[in-house]
């Protein structure tokens, strides 16, 4: 951490004392209240305390950002500019982020409940994915077809135009640059739309936007709830593509709105429930029950790629979840201003009562609680990491995703068994192997139907590969040159050349 940074939950409870909220949308270049004066309210889940009454947009809020948004792509001031001046400014974007990481990281966790540790390795990632992406700006080329010497085939790489992106709350930050950063490279306009449970860093990001030189309509913010102003962006005849993260019933909702609009382009990156494979021959037992405790704990289990379905080889199962269980003792919950909490706060009362559901339908299907199960302290939506075993693939808390601090944990005894209960699911998003056995890693590896196999670890990640499901994960990829790719049209220009 930088000098400055708090270092104790007295340093950061001072600094959240004397913060200021943006609480306004920021359309074609200025921070104004919603059309109609609607607010939505941000409320800390930590505490019950009101945050911030948020501006909350609405279809004609919608249509003014789009029309900005339209304009200012064709005028070209920013799709056609220079790619080293989008690099230049991105990169400038970059480092005002970094130079006010603090302040960012602490609206996320006042906003929604994760621990101030979490949000600022966050940061850390949406520093890197704008960098990244605007040092990319100037390394994708386009191509030239093998044609005969009487044509000359060039394949261009062009921004696609006006991008709508809708982010979810748990990762605030993290996933808004995941998006914006390679659509903004490309030389897109953009619109962002982020969840009506943690808006407050996206307002604050439009203001460094707007210092590190973006032009005005190049980049919007529009906070509002997802059936109101979300559902106007998707079916807006003026959006190009549409880019989302969030639950798969979302995501087919937007796909429809696709439909019924201007087929425009929509990734998607969905749930997940992913399947956490441990086998007999893996090492260092103590060391892999704790990152696998760590693959469904860490951000309260509010992660779409939590190793939510803990698969362990029998012979070990027994030993191994009491491994488990050990470790995720010391992940409960805390104060998320407290730097040494692992756990923080469930975003709402909302997801905190669904969890709690889950929890109890686990019980009456006949799962084996091991750990947890209770709300924890009586402030707050607080729940402690849980743990159930011999679970069965017919149960709900075996096959739904929960996103919350719930692990599942199932028995197999052969490699085939697993790979069935591994890909027994709506869901393709994330799975693990744990083995010594470099030809067993490779067989099974090959055979998960998903779109990233972690081996010998959980959530190795890093801009320079893709993120993205499979099947009812999603179809997008964030990260890494595909992503970048994505917003673009790619266009074939043919020319007859003379004999």
């Amino acid at each position: 951490m930088a000098a400055d940074t708090p270092k104790t939950l007295a340093d950061w409870q001072s600094k959240a004392s004397s913060l200021s909220f943006e609480t306004r949308a920021f359309i074609n270049g200025e921070f104004v209240a919603a059309v109609d004066g609607s607010t939505l309210t941000s409320i800390n889940p930590a505490t019950g305390h009101v945050l911030a009454e948020v501006a909350s947009c609405d279809a004609q809020d919608a249509e003014l950002a789009t029309q900005a948004a339209r304009a200012t792509f064709e005028s070209g001031v920013w799709s056609r500019c220079h790619p080293s001046k989008r690099k230049r400014v991105l990169l400038r974007l970059a480092e005002l982020v970094e130079a006010h990481r603090d302040e960012l990281a602490l609206l996320d966790t006042l906003d929604m409940g994760k621990p101030i540790s979490s949000s600022l390795g966050d940061l850390a990632g949406t520093v890197a994915c704008l960098r990244y992406q605007a040092e990319c700006i100037d390394k994708l080329y386009g191509e030239v077809a093998p044609t005969g010497d009487r044509a000359l085939g060039l394949v261009l790489r062009e921004p696609m135009g006006v991008i709508a992106a809708i982010v979810p709350w748990n990762f605030p930050l993290m996933m808004t640059s995941w998006k914006i950063a390679p659509a903004l490279a490309a030389g897109n306009s953009v619109i962002l739309k982020p969840s009506e449970k943690s808006p407050l860093s996206a307002l604050r990001l439009a203001h460094l936007a707007k210092e590190a030189g973006i032009p005005d309509g190049v980049f919007q913010v529009l906070p509002g709830y997802g059936h109101t102003v979300g559902k106007a962006l998707a079916l807006s005849m003026q959006v190009d593509g549409l880019a989302f993260t969030g639950s798969t019933g979302v995501g087919k909702q937007l796909m429809q709105y696709a439909g019924q609009s201007n087929l425009k382009r929509v990734f998607l990156e969905c749930g997940g429930k992913s399947p956490n494979i441990v086998f007999a021959d893996c090492q260092h037992l103590d060391a892999v029950a704790k990152s696998a405790a760590e693959a469904i704990f860490h951000n309260q289990g509010e992660v779409c790629i939590a190793g939510s379905r803990l698969l362990v080889e029998n012979s070990i199962r027994k030993d191994f979840v009491a491994r488990v269980v050990k470790a995720a003792e010391h992940m409960q919950p805390g104060d998320p201003l407290d730097p040494a909490s692992f756990m923080g706060a469930m975003v709402d009362e909302a997801q905190y009562q669904r969890v709690l559901e889950y929890i109890r339908q686990g019980e009456n299907e006949g799962a084996t609680l091991k750990l947890g199960g209770e709300p924890s302290g009586s402030n707050g939506y607080f729940l402690p990491p849980t743990v159930f075993d011999d679970v069965t693939p017919e149960m709900r808390i075996g096959r739904e995703e929960i996103f919350g601090p719930v692990l599942s944990v199932f028995g197999f005894d052969s490699e085939e068994q697993a790979i069935a209960l591994a890909n027994d699911s709506d869901y393709g998003l994330a799975a693990g192997v744990w083995s010594q056995d470099i030809d067993r890693i490779m067989r099974v590896s090959r055979r998960l139907q998903s779109g990233q196999v972690y081996v010998n670890n959980w959530a190795g990640i890093d801009q320079t590969v893709p993120f993205g499901g499979v099947k009812q994960s999603g179809n997008g990829r964030d990260k890494s040159l595909h992503a970048q790719e994505k917003y673009c049209e790619v266009k074939t220009v043919w020319m007859s050349l003379s004999p």
